[in-house]
């Protein structure tokens, strides 16, 4: 048995590095929440001033309905309000005080910041029958901390960081 075999318990089969290799190239960053985030701080920099979804876009780089999906969400959320039509229009529902960093991430549904991966279990391997278990109470407490700060971050304090720079 080699000296990694020995240490692992079991002997890794061929196939292991390029599943693992495939997976964990393929998983794409998750940008949902900077990108309300964005849409957010452009319209709480409006001041209340009607913006349309293609001048966000401009801001985001990214296409209008784009836009407009995360604005859905958002509306829906109780933190914009939004006019339909040619002359479509969006605006912030609250005062960007009143609005959290914890709400937008929450309105868009952004996946938690870690998650357990979902490759197969080895059975052979003590470390793979138990790291799920091991690291989710870790991973947990790391999201409520995630939560907690977002919670005390205000737009208005975003909004305040851009005009600095």
């Amino acid at each position: 048995m080699s000296t990694i075999e020995h240490r692992l318990g079991f002997k890794p089969s061929l196939t292991c590095p390029l599943f693992c290799y495939y997976y964990s190239n393929s998983m794409a960053t998750n940008t949902q929440f900077s990108i309300a985030a964005h849409i957010m701080a452009c319209l709480g920099r409006a001041a209340g001033e009607e913006v349309n979804s293609a001048a966000i876009a401009g801001s985001v780089n990214t296409s209008a309905s784009f836009v407009r999906r995360i604005l859905a969400r958002l509306s829906k959320a109780g933190l914009v309000k939004t006019a339909t039509g040619k002359g479509g229009a969006c605006w912030l529902a609250r005062r960007p005080t009143d609005i959290s960093l914890l709400e937008i991430y929450r309105a868009v549904g952004a996946p938690q910041a870690f998650a357990i991966h979902r490759y197969p279990v080895e059975k052979r391997c003590p470390v793979s029958c138990n790291i799920k278990s091991a690291l989710g109470r870790v991973l947990n407490e790391t999201q409520q901390s995630v939560e907690q700060r977002l919670s005390r971050i205000s737009l208005a304090q975003v909004i305040a960081d851009l005009r600095k720079k």
